[in-house]
This record gives structure tokens, sequence and C-alpha cells, in this order.
């Protein structure tokens, strides 16, 4: 039941950091693997900067958003490149 709650997790955020950045989406199955990476990614950056991931669904939402919104970042920044 995790791995089903860790997708739709993955799949909510890459949805919504490709609404959020324009025309850097990957399509539905893309979408779901920058949110499951950034997921992963963003639970490093709070750790980092020492915040808690502990918030139960929003805050895992959160997160993923923020940590696929990064990825995007990252990947656009590196096809210009």
């Amino acid at each position: 039941m995790n791995t089903i709650y860790f997708l739709l997790i993955g799949l909510a955020a890459g949805w919504l950091a490709g609404q959020v950045m324009k025309g850097r989406g990957f399509g539905l199955v893309g979408n779901i693997v920058i949110g499951v990476i950034g997921a992963v990614l963003g639970g490093f950056l709070f750790g980092l900067l020492g915040f808690s991931t502990d918030g139960g669904l929003i805050g895992s939402l959160v997160t993923a958003f923020v940590g696929a919104v990064a990825l995007l970042l990252i990947i656009s920044t590196v096809k210009k490149a």
C-alpha cells in the first residue's frame, strides 16, 4: 500500500510541477517519474535545510512538489547547455 501511496503522491507532484513550470512537463508517465524522483530529491533538500518531512499527506505532497520543481529546473538547465 505504501508503494501505491508513494506513486500517487509522485503523480500529483509531477503534474503540479509540470503545470507550474509551463512547457516543461513530460506527459503522464514522465510526470510520475519526475514526481517520484522529485519526492526523493525534496526529502533530501528539506533534510539539508533542517525541515521536518513528517507532515502527513500535505507535507509529503509539498516535499515532492518542491523536489519535482527543482528537478525540472535542473533538467531544463542541462538541456540548454
